[in-house]
């Protein structure tokens, strides 16, 4: 069986544990879209990105035109907390500075706050997607751990600026009584504004994620370790409210007369047979192991075409 993707589906997410061959499926997707004429942004959120490897391209955080209808991004942490700081630190800094004298390296340290760049990460990439730039956004994302803490990061958010909220009213008449003992301005937004405003940030996060916008794809190896991750994944999305209607094995050796072989065959089509039986309704796409590294755009379309039947 060939993938199919959704055609609804502005965001393609590869997600799965480490070394299962996810930025391969996803270059190999990005370059199927891009020459079926769509404008094709593929961006890794992966701590050790390696697009530039396979695509044999010096690749960083500024965005890199790969081929015809094809541009790529490795997307940083720096980076990302840059945009945060363009986009909501002179708001934090305003508000912090009205009631005690603060220099703007603050802004550098609130946004180096745990949760921050996960959440940011994905409004940037929520951003891209909706922004009319790309017709179609393919997500590398890191190993199966983080992406899912990434995809709860809104929810947890949520919860963290409820509390943020009640401990701002609690305090809020003796910050006012700093205030005005200090001399310092009062700000065009309050604490309470902001938070408001990054809550329904997270709430629309939340909404973008399940909608069918984004496709969120399962990969893994025929092998033990990588299909137990593949179902917990599965478990995971299913609570948080992801529809997943497709999985992709790759590596699936073929027939082989070695006998060494004919038990490692065997062994696979175990698990894929248990997939299978345990995934009615989901198709399971198999991606054969190739007996070559692959790197360059002719590696990359060697794979597209198995992918997608092509």
């Amino acid at each position: 069986m060939t993938l199919r993707l959704r055609e609804d589906a502005e965001v393609v997410m590869f997600a799965g544990k480490g070394g299962v061959g996810k930025t391969t499926l996803s270059a190999a997707t990005a370059l199927h879209l891009a020459e079926r004429g769509y404008r094709t942004l593929i961006l890794t959120s992966d701590p050790a990105p390696s697009l530039g490897d396979i695509f044999e391209r010096r690749i960083g955080d500024r965005v890199v035109e790969i081929s015809t209808n094809l541009y790529a991004l490795e997307l940083s942490a720096e980076e990302v907390l840059r945009r945060w700081k363009q986009k909501f630190g002179g708001e934090v800094y305003e508000v912090l500075s009205s009631f005690v004298p603060v220099r703007e390296e603050i802004i550098d340290y609130i946004g180096s706050a745990p949760g921050i760049d996960e959440e940011f990460m994905l409004d940037y990439i929520a951003g891209i997607a909706t922004g009319g730039e790309y017709d179609r956004v393919v997500w590398d994302t890191a190993p199966a751990g983080h992406t899912l803490r990434l995809l709860r990061m809104p929810a947890v958010f949520i919860e963290h600026l409820e509390e943020a909220a009640k401990v701002y009213l609690r305090l809020y008449s003796a910050m006012l009584k700093i205030r005005e003992t200090l001399g310092l301005r009062r700000p065009s937004r309050e604490v309470f504004d902001i938070i408001e405003g990054w809550k329904r940030l997270s709430e629309e996060l939340i909404e973008f994620i399940r909608s069918p916008r984004v496709e969120v794809i399962p990969a893994g190896m025929p092998q033990g370790l990588s299909v137990a991750q593949v179902r917990r994944l599965m478990e995971e999305l299913k609570k948080f409210g992801i529809e997943v209607n497709k999985i992709v094995m790759n590596g699936v050796l073929p027939e082989h007369p070695c006998e060494f072989h004919r038990e490692m065959v065997r062994t696979q089509r175990r698990y894929l047979a248990e997939l299978r039986r345990d995934y009615p309704g989901v198709e399971l796409v198999e991606v054969p192991l190739l007996p070559v590294e692959i790197r360059g755009l002719e590696g990359i379309r060697r794979v597209e075409r198995l992918l997608f039947g092509r």
